[in-house]
């Protein structure tokens, strides 16, 4: 079994990677020529726990290497990003791309998985794609969607753990894919069609967008009349059946903080609720700018000079380096084009550089810093001292709660 994988970003390479662990030769193809000298080189390009040494592991069995360009396999799977356009549309031009990309190298009997989150209906006009340059193909490849639903951080023990929604164009290619995938997850594959699969990974995420945003929206109105958000939380989740979810500087990612708007964009009039939910996750951030903002304007009428400023963390969740779609970085970049004179520090420990700003020493910047911002709650931050006398801190993340 040969296996070529389009994309080896976040996910694309990691399963990349797992699939050749579980015996599969794997071709990883991706158009950044960067990528593909550090995947050949064995060098991981992205944070995720332990994926280094797996990587190493299967690069030096020779069961996985890079290239710029497909090549004939068994199995082609596109594992490209899917970003929105214009007012929030959903862009499916990589997707399209991938799929051209593999077409020369098509034969009868291949597998044709789409993992990248799509709008309802691409699988289907992929097909169409393949099918109209070689017509000859049509009901003789496998042709499916099946998302991926992994938390980065925990991405080797969820590709292989967690259950899998598996849709074919057709039964047949249903159970192809399933055969693909048994290789390597121990959880459970359900079978569905493509457009129900498509929906699926949506909805989850939308799900948790719309949960998220209650809990934004209730920090709001706590922030307004004096009650502690997290104690709040707390007692509230007391009740057998309350699960209120930690609120936090925003949402992002590539997951939760643009697939909404796959639904939004093609569903306006019905999905109102997921539409206000993105809008209040967005204001969260928002907020939360103008109340760093606002604390160095204090600081200033207070001590008569400009404040150093500690923002603390740009990834948009804990413990990796994904910073698309961040709030923390949506926040930072705010307060830095404000124009307030502030001496910021932005600390990010899991990347090495930042094309716009100079990073700075954890201890360093929380040591200097008269106002501490903690914008991503990285599990470094946890170990730093709580009460400092002098120092404003704006935990949005809740690294000092317990």
């Amino acid at each position: 079994m040969k296996a070529c994988f389009i994309g080896l970003g976040y996910i694309g390479l990691p399963t990349a990677i797992i699939a050749a662990d579980s015996g599969v030769e794997i071709v990883g193809v991706d158009v950044n020529p960067k990528v593909v000298e550090k995947v050949n080189n064995a060098e991981l390009h992205i944070v995720e726990p332990g994926l280094d040494k797996l990587l190493k592991k299967e690069v030096g069995a020779g069961k996985l290497r890079a290239t710029s360009t497909p090549e004939p396999a068994n199995a082609f799977f596109v594992v490209v990003p899917t970003p929105f356009k214009g007012d929030h549309e959903p862009d499916v031009s990589y997707v399209e791309s991938a799929t051209r990309s593999v077409i020369p190298v098509l034969k009868e009997g291949d597998l044709f998985v789409i993992e990248s989150t799509s709008p309802v209906g691409t699988t289907e006009a992929m097909a169409e794609i393949i099918f109209a340059e070689r017509p000859e193909l049509k009901g003789k490849i496998h042709i499916a969607y099946c998302p991926e639903r992994v938390l980065p951080g925990n991405i080797i023990y969820e590709l292989v753990h967690n259950d899998r929604v598996i849709g074919g164009l057709d039964e047949a290619s249903t159970e192809h894919a399933k055969s693909f995938y048994g290789r390597f997850v121990k959880g459970e594959l359900f079978a569905t069609n493509s457009r129900t699969a498509e929906m699926c990974k949506l909805t989850e995420n939308s799900s948790r967008d719309v949960q998220i945003a209650f809990a934004n929206e209730l920090s709001l109105i706590c922030d307004k009349v004096g009650i502690n958000v997290w104690e709040l939380i707390k007692l509230a989740n007391r009740h057998p059946r309350v699960n209120i979810l930690r609120p936090g500087a925003g949402v992002g990612g590539h997951c939760i903080a643009v697939d909404p708007y796959f639904i939004v964009s093609a569903y306006p009039e019905e999905a109102k609720m997921i539409a206000q939910a993105r809008a209040t996750n967005n204001y969260k951030s928002e907020w939360c700018s103008e109340k760093v903002i606002n604390a160095i304007l204090k600081f200033e009428l207070a001590n008569g000079r400009k404040p150093v400023v500690a923002l603390m963390g740009l990834a948009f969740k804990p413990d990796i380096d994904d910073l698309r779609e961040s709030p923390a970085m949506h926040i930072a970049e705010a307060v830095a084009a404000a124009g307030t004179g502030a001496d910021l520090r932005v600390v990010e420990p899991n990347i090495t550089s930042h094309h716009r700003f100079e990073l700075s020493d954890m201890n360093e910047a929380f040591d200097a810093a008269d106002i501490v911002v903690m914008l991503t709650a990285h599990t470094p931050f946890k170990s730093l001292p709580q009460d400092v006398d002098g120092k404003t801190v704006l935990d949005f993340c809740g690294v000092f709660q317990n």
